[in-house]
């Protein structure tokens, strides 16, 4: 298999294809249905377009990449269950049975967990950086080699299942504690205080919610991460499912994949991914607007418009996966309606 270093994956994305985008909205507007009346739908489906190069758009194989790693600053109270959680669920996808696991098999999607970086070992697939992360309240959270070897397991991933013939991925994580680490990035690249976009996670009490805002204010003032580093600032106070997050946009990206974003979690991938390369930002797919309390501004900063606002925030890509069927259902309208040609029906145009 042939796959990427973060500095090939970077100089190899390009913007998406105009010229694809607007066959798209030509073939989009022979369709013999009222012009752009699918708005949202028909604009995704020509934005894929673009993506691929191709106003031949399909979307027959699909999955959802989870990454899933610990994260140190568990020690600092942050969390409601133990770090032993996360090797529960991640080996429950496996056996269907996590939301994740079951959403995928509903809408025939395949789920692959990742192992980049929890502490134990598990029947999920190695690609372990280290045993967890550093508690980030007291060291930086892994070093600037190990952000970068967790990037590049993305890109590996998505060059992967590039070879294995999927048309799109959606990201997907587990990991306690991952809502503190994407809460410090937010608060980094956003230049927003913690408390600002810090919430409950998976249910804190306000007690934990007093230690989760001071481990972030702790860790960002003694590491200070640089804003417009976003290495430097994955690897002070991110963690290793948020890194293969980030590297599964970059690789999509450059190998014209269109890759879905989750919730507040991957949002924080996407737009450290956006950060590091702008262009990036033509190959992303935003899912749901998440219920955690950063997520308004981080979907602002992307500036993709949703599908979803359904107060969700569980993770683990459920989010991604429940816009596959909309998707579905705009492509089987796009590929397969008649035109007004077909109809002898004058094709609308726009109005002013």
């Amino acid at each position: 298999m042939t796959t990427l270093t973060l500095n090939e994956a970077l100089n190899q994305i390009t913007p998406a294809s105009e010229s694809a985008i607007a066959q798209a909205w030509d073939h989009w507007d022979a369709i013999a249905m009222p012009l752009r009346s699918l708005g949202r739908l028909q604009q995704t489906i020509t934005r894929i377009a673009g993506m691929t190069g191709t106003p031949r758009v399909k979307l027959d194989k699909k999955a959802l990449v989870v990454f899933c790693a610990d994260n140190g600053v568990v020690a600092e109270g942050v969390t409601q269950t133990g770090q032993e959680v996360t090797k529960i669920v991640a080996e429950n996808f496996l056996k269907e049975n996590t939301t994740a696991a079951i959403f995928c098999r509903e809408t025939g999607a395949d789920i692959c967990p990742i192992d980049i970086g929890m502490v134990p070992d598990s029947s999920v697939r190695n690609c372990k950086v280290a045993r967890g992360t550093k508690n980030m309240a007291v060291e930086p959270a892994m070093t600037r080699d190990e952000a970068i070897q967790a990037l590049e397991t993305g890109i590996m991933l998505a060059c992967e299942k590039k070879e294995q013939g999927y048309d799109i991925l959606a990201t997907g994580e587990m990991g306690i504690g991952n809502t503190t680490t994407s809460s410090a990035i937010a608060s980094v690249l956003l230049e927003k205080c913690p408390e600002e976009v810090t919430g409950k996670g998976a249910g804190l009490s306000s007690e934990g919610m007093k230690r989760k805002i001071h481990a972030i204010e702790t860790a960002i003032q003694k590491h200070q991460p640089d804003k417009n580093d976003v290495v430097d600032v994955i690897s002070k106070v991110g963690g290793f499912d948020i890194a293969g997050m980030t590297g599964l946009f970059l690789g999509g990206a450059a190998l014209h994949m269109p890759v879905v974003a989750d919730g507040f979690i991957s949002c924080v991938a996407a737009l450290c991914a956006i950060r590091m390369c702008p262009a990036v930002k033509d190959y992303v797919i935003t899912s749901h607007k998440s219920k955690e309390p950063g997520t308004r501004m981080l979907l602002e900063a992307i500036d993709i418009p949703v599908f979803l606002d359904c107060d969700m925030c569980l993770g683990e890509g459920t989010g991604a996966v429940a816009i596959f069927p909309l998707l579905d259902l705009a492509l089987s309208v796009y590929n397969g309606m008649s035109t007004f040609a077909d109809n002898d029906i004058e094709q609308y145009v726009p109005q002013n």
